[in-house]
């Protein structure tokens, strides 16, 4: 009698998890767009959800600690004049998303690390080339400020968001409306989806399909699934794929080997809801400290829910084999070196004492437009000492000013509190 082997793996035991009801996110009106993004999108800081939004698009951005019932009047980020189509990270800024709109525009937003009194309504700057709505975004993963963004126009188009200019636009390779793209590790190459039914594997700075029309797949796995669009997240440090399928209830994943058959399906975390999207947190912003290999954030109609896939370990200490260097926050290259045909890898930070997001950083824009800049009014200055002590100058102005308001809210909240003083003086004293 022959017995069968069962493949040896550390990820054959991975199971999800959705988290405890009060770690998830309530009251939030999802979107209710018929559109293929996951409307989600989340990092170590903030969870933003595209919402429902009269006159226009918006979505929320929540810090991560802020779990339970959200605020009917919690500030959303508004601006664009149609509904959000899709969201995205910058993978290099924590503090910086951009958003893609029907309204055929791009916004970035810089987002502060307090929460703000009232709606977002001014982006950093506003990306305008498409000529139909524009649906998908996906930030470069190693080159500073780039961002790619693909519209109802069949056009690709690839920005430096730190000028505001296009850097490639990739406007004949795609006869019908693009379903996905994605980058590969080191930003070199795209790989996309077209209504056409044919994947492409493009190199952008070439302008040039170097593979499509692929005869026979590697491994081909049958899914029961409905027929809403699968979402797909691949995790390159444990080389599994987790397929969420939008307005199905389950995640299928598995893992990919180098040797036949290929895939190996793993399991499937089902629950009883289906999801209307789906946001999967960056490695960097997990617990290693309870093997957690991967973190989604699973939308309902009403909520937002965590579920939480972990490798089942006894020991405490930090597992290596689980957590490799992932990529960090810091990226390998500026956009001009990408684009002059520089290729590098992410730079790579170790999970082993947990990972600690940077505090806010700032996002600056310099547009190379001549008419932006303004004339000199005196005879023209290099940059020398006069602009440092022009620049101090207008720092410590701005710090007066500060200190003032300072005072002035001290003094109102000194007022205010003998008023209260006062009014409880009266209401004893009428009783």
């Amino acid at each position: 009698m022959s017995r069968r082997v069962v493949r040896q793996s550390k990820f054959r035991h991975v199971f999800g998890q959705a988290a405890k009801a009060d770690q998830a996110y309530e009251d939030i009106r999802v979107s209710k767009v018929t559109w293929d993004s996951s409307f989600c999108a989340v990092n170590p800081k903030f969870l933003a959800i595209i919402v429902e939004a009269g006159g226009g698009g918006a979505f929320i951005v929540l810090p991560l600690a802020k779990t339970g019932r959200v605020d009917k009047n919690y500030p959303l980020v508004t601006g664009h004049t149609a509904p959000v189509l899709d969201i995205d990270w910058c993978p290099h800024n924590d503090n910086v998303i951009a958003s893609a709109s029907d309204d055929t525009t791009i916004m970035v937003w810089q987002i502060p690390d307090y929460t703000p009194l009232r709606n977002i309504t001014e982006p950093i700057i506003t990306l305008e080339g498409h000529s139909k709505r524009v649906g998908i975004l996906s930030w470069h993963p190693t080159a500073r400020n780039v961002l790619l963004s693909a519209g109802g126009d069949n056009v690709i188009i690839i920005w430096n968001v730190g000028t505001g200019e296009v850097l490639l636009s990739l406007d004949d390779m795609h006869p019908d409306i693009i379903h996905s793209v994605c980058w590969n590790s080191n930003g070199s190459l795209l790989a996309t989806t077209c209504k056409d039914k044919t994947l492409r594997i493009i190199d952008p700075r070439k302008g040039q399909v170097v593979a499509n029309n692929f005869e026979e797949p590697v491994a081909l796995q049958e899914m029961d699934t409905s027929n809403g669009v699968l979402l797909p997240f691949y995790d390159a440090d444990s080389s599994i794929i987790y397929l969420c399928g939008k307005g199905d209830s389950s995640i299928r994943y598995f893992e990919i080997t180098d040797e036949p058959p290929f895939v190996h399906y793993l399991n499937t975390f089902s629950s009883k809801e289906p999801q209307r999207g789906m946001g999967f947190m960056p490695k960097r912003g997990l617990d290693v400290s309870k093997c957690e290999i991967a973190r989604f954030y699973k939308l309902h109609e009403r909520k937002c829910e965590p579920i939480i896939m972990t490798v089942p370990r006894k020991s405490d200490l930090f597992q290596d084999d689980l957590y490799p260097d992932t990529p960090g926050p810091e990226p390998a290259l500026e956009a001009d070196e990408w684009l002059s045909g520089q290729d590098a890898e992410p730079v790579l930070i170790s999970l082993r004492d947990g990972y600690v997001p940077p505090k806010h950083r700032e996002l600056r824009v310099t547009k190379p437009n001549i008419l932006d800049v303004r004339p000199p009014s005196g005879p023209r200055r290099s940059q020398s000492a006069s602009d440092t002590s022009l620049s101090q100058h207008t720092l410590e102005r701005l710090l007066e000013e500060i200190k003032a308001l300072r005072e002035q809210v001290q003094a109102q909240d000194q007022r205010i509190t003998a008023l209260e003083n006062m009014l409880c003086e009266l209401v004893d004293g009428t009783d």
